[in-house]
């Protein structure tokens, strides 16, 4: 795993991150991608398992109902191949290859 791509993953993952973990995350998974898939559903399964909302009358008042939503659409967004990382080429994902030409024409002139 080259800088690029843990760049990317601190981009999308944050921070506080175990770049141990990560490497050997994507030694196993191959993708940038796949490592941030399977680290936000982790995240996105611990924020689940807990209590969403505490509400201690006229003293207190959490809920984690919006972080659950945006890690949800975080996953959902890469998933559907926005924010390309690094170690993705154009057109890998379907086996396709981009090709492209173009034809200049002169224009009359007056």
């Amino acid at each position: 795993m080259n800088t690029d791509v843990q760049a990317w993953l601190q981009s999308q993952l944050g921070t506080p991150l175990d770049l141990t973990d990560l490497t050997t995350r994507y030694a196993r998974l191959g993708t940038a991608r796949r490592v941030a898939l399977e680290v936000l559903n982790e995240r996105l399964a611990n924020l689940r398992a807990q209590v969403a909302t505490v509400n201690v009358s006229s003293v207190v008042s959490v809920s984690f109902t919006e972080n659950i939503k945006a890690y949800e659409r975080q996953i959902a967004l890469l998933e559907a191949g926005g924010s390309p990382a690094p170690d993705e080429a154009p057109g890998s994902d379907d086996g396709t290859v981009l090709l492209g030409t173009f034809q200049l024409v002169e224009r009359p002139r007056r």
